[in-house]
């Protein structure tokens, strides 16, 4: 039995595929800890760590001074707080999952010569992963071709990005039979930082629709709060059949039911989508500094698995003629998802879970020689 300690920004692009590793490595006897921020709250009610410790973080801001020197205070308690957790804890090995709250426990832990994987989800190296690198032992990475990887200097393995048990679960499933008189499932959600545009654009495309087209649509949206009312007005107007929820527990169900999916294009959603093995019209979230979303995107659309649709040139015209010729010629689709299923890695969980056991115990780190 060993102990490993995740280290995640709490976000669930970086909690999600911790959570799957975490599973993995409790049904192989080991004992697993999470290092993160307080914004895990919204995510990892049900993490399966034995505890999780909440860690002092920052975001360095290089162009403001005050910014940078308050930022490097934190980080430095950030730093000292972890070393002494992990002085207690006195784990094996440590897997970083990106996000600045990665930053002060990993530092910490190469303090303390426990050895550490870096796992990198997205098609673009994050910076907090770029500025950590020199302090790990191997790079884990989602995508064959990842920017900025080849430059850190330590070894690579290719693991794929892990997803949650309930995803892998329900990855065999076939899918759905779509001729053009068929029922047409349609799911539609943008994430925490996404859902709002996708509610402004999509139900007028929808609207837009031939009405042969429109009556077989059986749509599920994921919807904000505020915008419930708004959304369901226009569909209610429409005429389409439709359910609206703020969150759906049951997301991965309901994209293995469903002949195409609009999205953003996360790391965890891509690695969902090609899993499950579902085409997907992705619409990169606008405005992050290393364009990952649409680094990610490219790679699905480039393996035949979906389209990229850019959200300033995206219009309910140019979504509904897109959509229509999806739906008007389903062979469309049907190849989509089978590009979508070769690009997944269902055994990725598996692939890290091998790599974070062996690089545990070896070489005798601080904690070994001090005990």
């Amino acid at each position: 039995m060993k102990t490993f300690v995740l280290m995640a920004g709490g976000t669930g692009g970086h909690l999600f595929p911790a959570m799957a590793l975490a599973q993995e490595l409790l049904r192989r006897g080991h004992v697993v800890e999470l290092m993160t921020d307080h914004r895990v709250e919204g995510y990892g009610q049900d993490f399966p760590a034995r505890k999780i410790h909440m860690v002092p973080s920052a975001t360095p801001s290089l162009s403001n001074p005050i910014k940078f020197a308050g930022a490097s205070f934190t980080i430095a308690r950030g730093v000292a707080k972890s070393f002494g957790i992990l002085r207690a804890l006195k784990p094996d090995a440590v897997i970083g999952f990106g996000g600045y709250p990665t930053f002060p426990p990993f530092i910490a832990a190469s303090l303390l010569s426990v050895p550490g994987i870096l796992h990198e989800q997205n098609a673009v190296m994050g910076r907090a992963n770029r500025a950590l690198s020199r302090f790990a032992d191997i790079l884990a990475l989602s995508f064959a071709q990842t920017r900025f990887a080849d430059d850190q200097g330590i070894d690579k393995v290719l693991t794929g990005n892990p997803v949650r048990d309930r995803v892998r679960a329900i990855a065999a499933k076939p899918y759905p039979p779509l001729s053009v008189t068929d029922p047409i499932n349609l799911v539609v959600f943008g994430g925490s930082q996404g859902a709002r545009a996708l509610s402004d654009i999509v139900p007028d495309a929808i609207a837009l629709l031939p009405d042969a087209i429109r009556s077989r649509l059986r749509l599920v949206q994921q919807c904000r709060q505020e915008d419930l009312d708004r959304v369901t007005k226009i569909y209610r107007q429409s005429r389409v059949s439709v359910e609206l929820a703020p969150f759906f527990t049951d997301l991965p169900e309901r994209i293995a039911q469903s002949h195409l999916v609009i999205g953003r294009s996360g790391a965890s959603t891509i690695a969902e989508l090609t899993v499950i093995g579902r085409p997907s019209i992705l619409i990169p979230l606008p405005g992050s500094l290393d364009a990952d979303q649409k680094n990610n995107a490219l790679v699905v659309e480039s393996g035949g698995a979906g389209w990229v649709m850019e959200q300033a040139a995206l219009s309910p015209q140019s979504l509904a003629t897109r959509l229509t010729d999806l739906f008007n010629d389903p062979t469309q689709l049907i190849e989509a998802a089978q590009a979508a299923q070769g690009l997944g890695q269902p055994r990725a969980v598996e692939k890290l879970a091998d790599l974070a056991e062996s690089l545990a115990g070896q070489g005798t780190s601080t904690l070994e020689s001090a005990s």
